[in-house]
């Protein structure tokens, strides 16, 4: 008939894409709940960075996070990757 698979087709490749972001959201929401447990209270502007950045991205903080002690370190290492 068509010959066309159900992953060449618009719907699909638009679900795919809003699962992708979902899961982001989802590791964002996480590495931000760490980072309130690990350091406290984070400015606003801070927070809507990370819950920005990109999942490889998210994927380091996550593991720099453990060896964050102040705000600063966080700072620090979005300056450091975001320029």
């Amino acid at each position: 008939m068509l010959d066309i698979t159900l992953k060449q087709t618009r719907v699909y490749r638009e679900i795919k894409e809003e699962g992708r972001e979902e899961g982001r959201e989802a590791t964002a929401n996480i590495i931000i709940r760490q980072l309130t447990k690990r350091l406290g209270e984070i400015p606003q502007d801070v927070l809507s960075v990370v819950a920005g950045l990109q999942l490889p991205m998210l994927e380091e903080l996550g593991e720099a996070l453990l060896d964050f002690s102040s705000v600063a370190d966080l700072q620090a290492w979005l300056q450091g990757r975001i320029s």
